[in-house]
C-alpha cells in the first residue's frame, strides 16, 4: 500500500516530466543548429542540385531530418548518434567539412565510411534524407511531389491527413 508522502513525491515527479522531456528536446534542438551546417553539406553532397532526383536543400531536406528524429516518439540515442556523428566528421575535418570543395568532401566522406561508426553514422543521415525525398509531403519534404515524379512513382493511399500521430 502507496503512502501518502510516496504518493504526493510520485505524483510531483509525474507533474515535472512533460518539464524534463521538453528540457531534454530543447537541449537536442541547440545541439542540433550547432551541427546543422555540417548535415546540411553531407545531404548536400549526397543530393545535390542538377541531378536526375531532387536535391537535399530542394527537398528542406534537413528541416525534414530534424523535425523527424526531434519527434517525442523518436529514440533519444538515436537523437545523440546524429548530433555526435556530425561532429565526429567536424573534428575529423577540422571543423572545415562545410567549405571543402566537393572533391575533399567526397575524399572525407569515404574515409568516415571507412570507420564503423561512420558508416553507420552516414547511412542513417543518407537513409532520413531518402525518406524525405520521397515521403508524403505533407510532412514536409518531397515539396510538390518533385521526389515521386523523378522516380515516376507514387505514394500509398490512403494519404497521410496529420503530420505526425500523437504519441
Amino acid at each position: 500500500m502507496i503512502k501518502r508522502r510516496q504518493f504526493l513525491i510520485l505524483g510531483s515527479l509525474l507533474g515535472l516530466s512533460p518539464y524534463i522531456e521538453a528540457k531534454a528536446l530543447s537541449a537536442f534542438e541547440s545541439s542540433f543548429k550547432s551541427v546543422a551546417p555540417t548535415i546540411t553539406a553531407v545531404q548536400e553532397h549526397l543530393f545535390p542540385e542538377g541531378s536526375k532526383i531532387p536535391s537535399a536543400r530542394s527537398m528542406h531536406a534537413t528541416a525534414f531530418l530534424f523535425e523527424t528524429v526531434a519527434h517525442k516518439s523518436y529514440d533519444k540515442d538515436i537523437r545523440a548518434f546524429v548530433i555526435e556523428g556530425a561532429q565526429e566528421l567536424d573534428k575529423r575535418t577540422k571543423g572545415e567539412f562545410v567549405s571543402l570543395s566537393p572533391s575533399a568532401k567526397e575524399k572525407a566522406l569515404r574515409a568516415y565510411e571507412e570507420t564503423n561508426y561512420g558508416s553507420s553514422w552516414l547511412s542513417r543521415i543518407m537513409t532520413r534524407t531518402m525518406e524525405g525525398l520521397f515521403s508524403d509531403p505533407i510532412y514536409g519534404s518531397n515539396v510538390k511531389e518533385a521526389g515521386w515524379k523523378a522516380l515516376h512513382a507514387y505514394g500509398g493511399f490512403p494519404r497521410p491527413k496529420t503530420r505526425y500521430l500523437e504519441a
